[in-house]
């Protein structure tokens, strides 16, 4: 299938979020306190993926109250944390919104991405991801995870399903 194709029918994108919609450092403080920086153009990419009537999930193998916090800033209430097999998450996730997995990106970046990346209609990596995840991605972002590349995602995919220009007219006044 082209590329282009599997932009069109993509329904769904389920991200990782170490190493994805963060750098994939992790920061605690003496106290034992988590702290993960956000990159804010994800957020709004996010936002005007959701705007476009599409869904935004997170799925991560780690647990983290801060996740919990950015999920719901930006309206995400799909989020499955503290799972180290992705792929049975992912395809519940599928079956409870009535989709099927042609209709499913997910964004990832290490080892523990794979057998989800193996499953979905549109595999991505970030420009930083490990090797087997590049290898394995249907598509690349240029940019780093936590630098936007979750952004870089939702304008590809809007774009391509020809909604972008649209959804930023109100920006554009």
């Amino acid at each position: 299938m082209k590329l282009d194709q599997r932009f069109q029918q993509i329904q769904l994108i389920l991200s990782d979020v170490d190493g994805v919609m963060t750098d994939g450092g992790i920061i605690f403080d003496n106290q034992g306190i988590e702290y993960k920086k956000f990159q804010v153009r994800d957020g709004l990419g996010i936002k005007l993926w959701q705007n476009a009537g599409h869904q935004f999930g997170i799925l991560t193998a780690r647990s983290s109250h801060i996740v919990k916090v950015r999920a719901a800033e930006l309206g995400v209430d799909l989020i499955r944390q503290g799972f180290e097999d992705k792929l049975s998450i992912a395809q519940q996730i599928v079956e409870e919104h009535n989709l099927k997995m042609e209709q499913v990106c997910f964004i990832g970046d290490d080892l523990t991405d794979l057998p989800v990346m193996n499953h979905v209609g549109l595999a991505v990596a970030v420009a930083d991801a490990v090797e087997e995840v590049r290898k394995t991605a249907h598509h690349k972002t240029a940019l780093a995870g936590g630098q936007g590349a979750v952004r870089e995602l939702v304008e590809t995919l809007l774009k391509s399903q020809k909604r972008w220009n649209d959804l930023i007219q109100h920006y554009m006044k």
